[in-house]
Order: C-alpha cells, then sequence, then structure tokens
C-alpha cells in the first residue's frame, strides 16, 4: 500500500511539472549593458506569489510557471521597473527573456518608478525615430510570412513589398540596395538563397528565425553606428543557447525546409552552443514552389557558440554557411513561370556565408568595449543556354548568358559604451571593411553580330578583380537633458578607397515626453552610399579600349528628416504617427539626356549592363506618412494596422520628374489573431492567424512592341520610363494551428496550416515581351498556396 501511495505521489509530481514551464533571462542596466545584481523579477497574475532575484552575472531563473502566455515584473531600485506580457511559455522549451532597465533621472534609494514594456521601441537606446523591435514569435506568427525576416518587414509601416516571388525590402519608397544587413553588429552580404551580386533580396532567405533574439528595425535617421546605407538597417543579432539544460527542435515546413536544432551548455564559465541545419523540402520531394515549376535545392546551417565570461572577457563564435542551386529546363518551364523562359535552359547556383569572433570585456562598472572579427563571402554561378530554332529540324543552343560573380569580405569593428551618469551616455568606434569583387559577365543580349555567324555576339560587360576598403568611424551619445527630453546625437565619417572620397554625416534626434501617455520625436540624418557594385564596375570600350568609367562615381547623398508622434491609447494599445521627408543627390545618371537613374536599380535579380560613363548629377525625394495602430497581445487576441501614403520620385540627366518603380503610394497592413486554451488542463492551445495587404501598384516602363519585334528582344520605351502603374495589389492570408504541451516534460508539438493568397487574386506581376511569340505578355504572381508545418520541441 505504500509503494502504491509513493507511486501515485511521484506520478503527480510529475504531471504537476509537466503543466508548468521555466522563464528565464539576464537584466542588464540598459545605458552602460552591465549586469544588475539582485533584481527582482515576479511572475504576474497568478494566485501564487512567485518571484526571484538576479544572481552575480545578473541571471534570473523562474520555474514552475503555469503554461501559456505569462507576464513578468522586472524592478530594481533607483531604476524604472518594466512589465514584460506575452511571455509563451511551453512545456517543451524554456522561455528566454533578456530585459534592460533604464536609471531613473533623479536616482532614487527608495522608491521604484514603473514602467510598462514598448515593443515600438528600438532595442538600440540611441535610436530616437523610425524604428521598433521584432521578435522570433512574430516572425513564425504571422500568416503569409513564411519564416522570413524581410517578409515580416514588409507588415510594417513604411515597408512596402508587393512581389511574392521575393523579399526584397522596399523602405519609404528607396531601392532595395539601400538596405544595410547587420549580424552581431557587423555588416553582412544579402543573407538569402539565390542573392545576385549588388542586391540585398531573394526568393528564400538563408536566416534561420529559430537563430534569432529580439532585434531591431530602422527605417530613417539612423543611429551614428550605422553607415554605407540610405534605405533602413536591419540589425540582427542570434541568442545564446539555453545555459542550463539541453534542448532539441525538430520541424518541417514547404519553404523552411527539413530543420534540426540543438543547444545547451558549453564549457564551464556558464557557456552555452546553439546550431541549427536546414534543408529544401521542396527540393528532396522534386517539385516546384514560389512561382516556378523547376525544384528548387537550398540548405544553411546556423551556429552561436558562447565560450561564458572569464577574467579575458566574453568570447563568442557565430557563423552562417547557405547553399542553393535551381536547374531551369525550357523543355519543362510554363509560359507563365516568374523566373525562367521556354527557349532556355539555365543553370543556377550561389551560396552564403558568415564567420565571426566576437569579444567583449567590461571596463569598468559602467563601461564596456565590444570588438568583433569577420569573414563573409556571397556568390552566385549562371548560366543560360539558348535554344535557337526550337523544336525545328535546325533546333540548336548556344551559351548566350554567363555570370560568375563572388564577394568576400573582411571586417574589424570596434565599439567602447561608457556611462558616464544617469543621465549621459557616450558611445565611440570604428568599423573597417576589406571588400574583395571577382566578377564576370559575359552576355549576348543586345548585342550586334559583327562576326556574321547568324548569332548575336558574347560581349563581356565585367571581368574584373577589385579590392576596395571602406572605413566608417563614429561618436554618438545620449543625453537626458531633462526627465522629459532626451537627445540621442553623433557623427559618422565614411571613407572609400575606390574613389579616394571621405564624407562626414552629422546625426540627431529628439524624444519628449509630453505626458505619460503622449511621446513627440524628430529625427535628423545625412547618410551616403556607394553606387552598387555592379554598376561600378561595368566595362566600355572606349577608341579599343575597355575601362571601367563608372569607377570613380562619388557616394549617393540623402537627407532624412522624420516628426513622429506616439501615443498610448490603453493599457494594450499604442498608436504612432510619422511625417518624413528624405532629399537625395549625386545619384548617378547618364552625361547625355536620359531619363536613367541609379536609384531605380535593385528591384531584380540584376543591373542594367549598358549604363557607362555616368556622372553624379541625379536627384530624388521620398515622402510620406505613416499610421501604426497595435493592440498588443492580451486576452487571447491581438491586431496590428499599418497605413503608408507615400511618393518616390526621380530626375535624370533630362531634368524630367518621374515615379521611381518603387512609388506605389499606398500600402495598407490589417493582421489579427485570436488564441483558444483546450484540453482538460487547458494547456494546449488552438490558434488563428490573419493577413489581408492592400497596395498601389509599381510603376513600370511600357515595352515598345514594334521596335521589339524587329529586334528580337525587349525594347523599352525609356522617354516614358516608369510612367505608367500595374493595377493595386490585394492579398489575403489565412494561418490556423495547433499548439499541444505535451503530459511529458519538456516536450511540445506545433502543427499549423498558412493558405496565402486565399482568394488566388490575380496580382500582376510584370508585363513583359515574349521572343517566342512576339507579343507582350502578363505574367501574374503566385496564385493561391497552402503552407504547412509542424514543429516538436523536447
Amino acid at each position: 500500500m505504500k509503494k502504491l501511495m509513493l507511486l501515485c505521489t511521484l506520478l503527480c509530481i510529475s504531471f504537476l511539472n509537466a503543466q508548468t514551464g521555466t522563464i528565464k533571462g539576464l537584466v542588464i542596466d540598459k545605458q552602460s549593458e552591465t549586469p544588475l545584481v539582485g533584481a527582482t523579477v515576479e511572475l504576474l497574475n497568478t494566485d501564487e506569489t512567485n518571484g526571484v532575484i538576479t544572481d552575480l552575472d545578473g541571471y534570473f531563473t523562474l520555474e514552475n510557471v503555469p503554461l501559456g502566455r505569462q507576464i513578468i515584473r522586472v524592478s530594481y531600485i533607483g531604476f524604472e521597473s518594466i512589465t514584460l506580457p506575452n511571455i509563451v511559455v511551453t512545456s517543451g522549451k524554456d522561455a528566454v527573456v533578456n530585459v534592460s532597465l533604464i536609471e531613473a533621472f533623479d536616482r532614487l534609494d527608495e522608491v521604484i518608478i514603473t514602467s510598462d514594456t514598448n515593443k515600438s521601441r528600438a532595442i538600440n537606446k540611441l535610436t530616437s525615430v523610425s524604428a521598433r523591435q521584432f521578435s522570433l514569435e512574430e516572425v513564425t506568427r504571422f500568416s503569409g510570412g513564411r519564416s522570413d525576416v524581410g517578409r515580416l518587414a514588409a507588415n510594417f509601416a513604411g515597408v512596402s513589398a508587393p512581389d511574392d516571388s521575393r523579399n526584397d525590402v522596399v523602405i519609404r519608397g528607396n531601392s532595395p540596395t539601400g538596405l544595410l544587413w547587420r549580424l552581431e553588429g557587423v555588416p553582412i552580404p544579402s543573407p538569402n538563397h539565390y542573392s545576385t551580386l549588388g542586391t540585398t533580396g531573394g526568393p528564400v532567405s538563408a536566416l534561420n528565425p529559430n537563430m534569432l533574439k529580439n532585434s531591431d528595425f530602422i527605417t530613417s535617421a539612423f543611429p551614428s553606428e550605422y553607415g554605407n546605407a540610405i534605405g533602413g538597417v536591419f540589425d540582427l543579432g542570434f541568442r545564446k543557447g539555453n545555459k542550463d539544460d539541453y534542448e532539441y527542435t525538430a520541424q518541417v515546413g514547404i519553404f523552411t525546409g527539413i530543420e534540426a536544432m540543438a543547444e545547451g551548455p558549453l564549457g564551464k564559465n556558464n557557456g552555452s552552443f546553439l546550431v541549427a541545419g536546414r534543408y529544401s523540402l521542396v527540393g528532396l520531394l522534386g517539385v516546384g514552389a514560389g512561382g516556378t515549376s523547376a525544384a528548387p535545392n537550398y540548405s544553411d546551417v546556423s551556429f552561436n557558440l558562447d565560450f561564458g565570461k572569464s577574467k579575458l572577457g566574453n568570447f563568442s563564435l557565430f557563423g552562417i554557411i547557405g547553399f542553393s542551386n535551381i536547374d531551369f529546363l525550357g523543355d519543362d518551364i510554363d509560359e507563365d513561370d516568374l523566373f525562367a523562359a521556354e527557349d532556355e535552359n539555365t543553370f543556377v547556383e550561389s551560396g552564403f556565408g558568415v564567420l565571426g569572433v566576437k569579444h567583449q570585456i567590461n571596463i569598468t562598472d559602467k563601461s564596456y568595449l565590444k570588438t568583433i572579427l569577420s569573414g563573409s563571402f556571397t556568390g552566385n554561378d549562371f548560366v543560360a543556354d539558348r535554344f535557337i530554332d526550337k523544336n525545328t529540324p535546325q533546333e540548336r543552343t548556344i551559351l548566350f548568358t554567363e555570370a560568375d560573380n563572388t564577394e568576400n569580405r573582411f571586417t574589424f569593428s570596434t565599439l567602447f559604451n561608457s556611462k558616464l551618469s544617469s543621465r549621459s551616455t557616450i558611445r565611440t568606434g570604428v568599423l573597417v571593411e576589406n571588400i574583395g569583387v571577382t566578377s564576370l559577365l559575359r552576355d549576348r543580349t543586345e548585342q550586334p553580330d559583327l562576326n556574321n555567324d547568324g548569332d548575336p555576339d558574347i560581349f563581356t560587360f565585367r571581368d574584373i578583380d577589385e579590392n576596395l576598403t571602406i572605413f566608417q568611424p563614429f561618436i554618438q551619445g545620449q543625453f537626458r537633458l531633462t526627465e522629459k527630453l532626451t537627445l540621442n546625437t553623433g557623427l559618422h565619417g565614411q571613407y572609400s578607397s575606390l574613389n579616394e572620397q571621405f564624407v562626414l554625416e552629422p546625426r540627431a534626434g529628439l524624444n519628449y515626453k509630453v505626458s505619460q501617455n503622449h511621446r513627440l520625436s524628430f529625427g535628423y540624418g545625412l547618410h551616403h552610399q556607394p553606387v552598387s557594385l555592379p554598376l561600378l564596375f561595368l566595362n566600355e570600350e572606349i577608341n579599343g579600349t575597355i575601362v571601367q568609367s563608372n569607377k570613380d562615381l562619388d557616394f549617393v547623398r540623402s537627407n532624412h528628416y522624420v516628426l513622429g508622434y506616439d501615443v498610448k491609447l490603453g493599457s494594450s494599445w499604442r498608436a504612432k504617427l510619422e511625417v518624413y521627408y528624405q532629399d537625395i543627390n549625386n545619384a548617378a545618371v547618364e552625361p547625355f539626356s536620359s531619363s536613367y537613374s541609379s536609384l531605380t536599380e535593385g528591384a531584380d535579380f540584376g543591373f542594367d549592363n549598358d549604363r557607362v560613363s555616368l556622372v553624379n548629377e541625379g536627384t530624388g525625394f521620398n515622402q510620406g506618412i505613416e499610421l501604426t495602430v497595435e493592440r498588443f497581445f492580451k486576452n487571447g487576441y491581438y491586431g496590428l494596422l499599418t497605413t503608408s501614403l507615400f511618393e518616390s520620385k526621380y530626375k535624370g540627366s533630362d531634368g524630367i520628374e518621374r515615379n521611381t518603380p518603387f512609388n506605389n503610394g499606398y500600402v495598407v497592413n490589417l493582421l489579427a489573431g485570436k488564441e483558444f486554451t483546450m484540453g482538460n488542463t487547458k494547456k494546449d492551445v488552438l490558434f488563428f492567424d490573419t493577413r489581408v495587404t492592400f497596395s498601389g501598384g509599381r510603376y513600370f516602363t511600357p515595352v515598345d512592341l514594334t521596335a521589339s519585334q524587329a529586334a528580337g528582344f525587349e525594347v523599352l520605351q525609356e522617354d516614358l520610363a516608369f510612367s505608367e502603374q500595374n493595377d493595386g495589389y490585394f492579398r489575403w492570408d489565412v494561418k490556423f494551428g495547433y499548439k499541444i504541451n505535451s503530459k511529458k516534460k519538456k516536450t511540445s508539438h506545433q502543427f499549423y496550416v498558412d493558405l496565402q493568397n486565399v482568394t488566388a487574386n490575380e496580382n500582376l506581376f510584370a508585363r513583359r515581351y515574349n521572343r517566342l511569340t512576339n507579343n507582350v505578355d502578363e505574367v501574374n504572381q503566385i496564385g493561391f498556396f497552402p503552407d504547412f508545418g509542424y514543429r516538436f520541441e523536447f
């Protein structure tokens, strides 16, 4: 009988343990970024008191936390406490949160000032406007997002991405080439499979969202530590692995592929490891996806090894490596394929990789030095063999296009951060990038037949092995002038060895807290960026000599002005309004009267090959107004409405003001979701998410059909550049699924189905000349497409 009672007791304890989870994390001083020892962490909205204090390294562990969405409050004497809602606790994985507290303006010894968390604020404390942080949960939660960071950003105000085939991020009317990707504090090439030289997007992301910690997305007037960009910044970071327990995740999805992830403790200094690998599911199945009938193969591995704290500081090693390939065979291609043609066999290979070592050491109890050494590469190989006289007895193939591009970067970054007082913080540093580029591009498009062999001659547009260094020093500070008024200001410098140009860029931002629920902000920034590398290194034949006539182009320059207003509408509601203007000059244009400008590049896989002898005389502007209304997750549901009204214009060397191809005019996103607790213990979750997107169509240059028919290739009416607009874009996505917290400890399951474009709306992708039919064809974007996924954590 005693044995039976003991067994029942053990089973009850096991069952109770299975119905709870763990919240753990780190609490730091937001200004000095040093750990806070003895901070109090409390679990709210529970019948029983559950709280802990942070240890000597600032870490805490809350155990026996009920499953579901929970709320914690973190407080420390003399600091403003913070409340963190919507922490998702499951039985399969510990919930990890990192908390930053800010010291009270006038330090108090006994009173704790309280404030609510604001997800709209960036993690980087020196941002004033046009920035927000995003989480792993958002990347994987929103419907239609394919667990892609770039597609997540399309839901935010100021972002336009009405292209189902790629994840390019168009920010406030700027070309996607104006975007800066950063990982762990250093710039990286485009982190996408099938990416090409000079672009920042692609069809499939190589960033595994399960590796990411909360990160920043900045759309204008960046702080001084960011440079070499005029459009926006993705400032991403890898999370650390679980330093206490081993955890594993296995999942599968149409676009994310088959994935396995492991994490756990490493070494004796509270270190950890986190590693994840993915492989294309559609590639294994041999089926097409994402707008093509060809089967894409792609894979990537990501890792973050944290070696813990020692007398020499904290070292970590991080990296990503990814490869992809796809073969488009003309006989298997549909006429409405988004990427290929029926009269070509095209073979594509690409690779991407980053490897970095990060070191951080506390110089004093209020300052630290962070240094990063990294290397990265990106490359793509493209070969197109075209059929001549296809489906006739004279059928033959010729090499039509050949491209082989590789970019290698070696980066050194060092940053010193010091909290001078509760009212001021200073940060200074330098970033040095050495970029090596090898590029070969040979193509027959629009070329004459000078050797009279019946085919257009193949011309070498690029054949280079170049090297350049970009040097970027900066200094910036945050000054809390009064309890309500905060100034962020600084100076960024940029030098390129290619054109030996050095520029200084002032940056400034003001935040004024009108009242507890109302805040005004203003931001200004001067930003520079070189013309895209594929344009800089184009060949031109002058008097029988091949020269690179664009090589000495100056930086494109953009002044950003932003005015913002934030209001807290309730305990879970907030609204944000921003008005902005961007004045652009020094854009690259042709030396004769022409509609061309480098500001129109970057919307596809390639760049114009015949734009040579360019000069820095182009101008442009972006202006608009944005509204965000957000209902944070509470009582089982959330909502997000973002509206952007904007105008994007440019002038070529002909002096005529035209629309850029990114001038959609408006974008409206409406997202909502609801969760229902299920099961006898109410620990399982049934969830629904939906997204509706409206957008104006992109502008395009009409095809000159008569000239195209005579030439045998597409000829555009460049005097009418971007004068016509596609019809508006509409898409509705619906996602639903089920989360199961197993009765066995440390095990959970999740299933979902994501129905993308449920109305099968025919959004126009392009109007393009078809050389086989001698007509201009309309090709639509991806129609209705069901995605699914399964996730197992243990």
